[in-house]
């Protein structure tokens, strides 16, 4: 049956009140979007200034500086601080990604020639990219052409290396002889002490580890990470590592040997942790989807993080994880750690569980905080989405 209401004296008072109040906060989001507008206006000049001058997009001091500054004037105004804070990181992402962009065709050493090897692969093809966009010239090598090696080495001034793992070394001791001396050899690699070892007596001129952590399927390099292990003459070696910054990333330095043994516990140890979950859960048949709705935000994410690993290369998770001695080794100890624990369960030993939970609690520190308040962030955010 087809409802009808009738306009009362009282919704046509509640009409009449609030259209005003509508019409003016209208009023009020296109004024919001016309100061965005001009913030974007101001950011490019920022951007063709940096540009000039060749200054790096992320400024860390300057963006917590002015998140400060409008917490405070939040509370003053009567805003939620943590709100104000939620939106002007989402406005500060938009204008590094702005800039980051516009950055992508700005060269340290414009006309400089890169070789890629490996280059219609997906990281490699990433840098490509960049360094393209940048104005540089870039020459491929790949397994298809290598009869002209020797050719596309001629002047080049820097040699990228991005091919597996487990040809790197071989690739590198395959090309040193064609490079000219003062050319910078540098890889991609997810591992740094046998490959700059490999580099540095293959090759005579300046030498460098490149570890980018992340992904080759972004769309810029706005705040990613990318290691680097410096291994000879790093004067010559400071372009490569400015046209990164400038691309956006953040660089991290270190040696080949501390790199290898934070990525077996930052990789290796993360991604094999996951995959014995989800490998759990497949040997068991859990019902997925019947786990997503009795679940907290926190299972959905930390199945998420599950899932995530599944829907990606076996390949590259298999180079990762097998990739050294070293690392193998760790995952070994990881598993026999866990055979500790299995006492205190055949025994419900409730009080030992407690006492080694307090004492690892106590190992975190203050980092305990720190992960709750960002844990409790993501929850929040995939709350809203979901």
């Amino acid at each position: 049956m087809k409802r009808t209401y009738k306009m009362t004296k009282d919704n046509k008072n509640f009409s009449d009140q609030i259209s005003p109040l509508r019409d003016e906060i209208d009023a009020i989001d296109s004024q919001i979007l016309s100061l965005l507008a001009r913030r974007q206006a101001q950011v490019e000049k920022v951007v063709a200034l940096k540009k000039v001058h060749s200054i790096p997009v992320y400024h860390p001091a300057r963006e917590e500086d002015l998140i400060s500054k409008l917490r405070c004037k939040s509370h003053q105004s009567g805003l939620d601080p943590d709100f104000m804070e939620d939106l002007y990181r989402v406005i500060l992402r938009q204008s590094r990604v702005k800039q980051t962009q516009r950055m992508e065709h700005k060269g340290v050493r414009p006309n400089a020639k890169v070789l890629i090897i490996g280059g219609k692969g997906q990281m490699g093809g990433l840098f490509a990219s960049l360094f393209t966009k940048s104005g540089y010239e870039v020459r491929i090598l790949t397994e298809h052409n290598w009869d002209h090696s020797q050719t596309l080495c001629q002047g080049i001034d820097l040699a990228l290396v991005s091919v597996p793992i487990e040809r790197t070394a071989q690739v590198i001791e395959k090309i040193a002889p064609f490079l000219p001396s003062t050319a910078l050899l540098a890889d991609l690699t997810s591992v740094k002490k046998e490959p700059v070892s490999k580099m540095l007596s293959a090759h005579k001129g300046p030498v460098l580890g490149v570890h980018p952590l992340f992904g080759p399927t972004l769309s810029c390099l706005d705040k990613q990470i990318i290691v680097v292990t410096p291994g000879r003459d790093p004067v010559s070696c400071q372009w490569f590592t400015e046209q990164l910054t400038l691309w956006g990333a953040v660089i991290v330095e270190s040696t080949p040997e501390e790199h290898d043994e934070i990525m077996e516990i930052v990789q290796a140890l993360r991604h094999f942790a996951t995959f014995c979950f989800g490998d759990f859960l497949c040997h068991r048949q859990t019902k997925l989807s019947r786990t997503l709705e009795f679940s907290s935000p926190i299972y959905r994410l930390e199945l998420g993080m599950v899932g995530r690993l599944f829907a990606q290369d076996s390949a590259l998770y298999a180079q990762i994880i097998f990739a050294t001695p070293e690392r193998r080794n760790l995952l070994k100890e990881f598993i026999i750690s866990l055979g500790r624990h299995v006492e205190m369960l055949e025994t419900n030993d409730i009080q030992s569980f407690m006492d080694q939970f307090n004492h690892v609690a106590k190992w975190f520190g203050p980092f305990s905080d720190q992960a709750m308040r960002e844990s409790t962030f993501l929850i929040d955010k995939l709350i809203e989405r979901f």
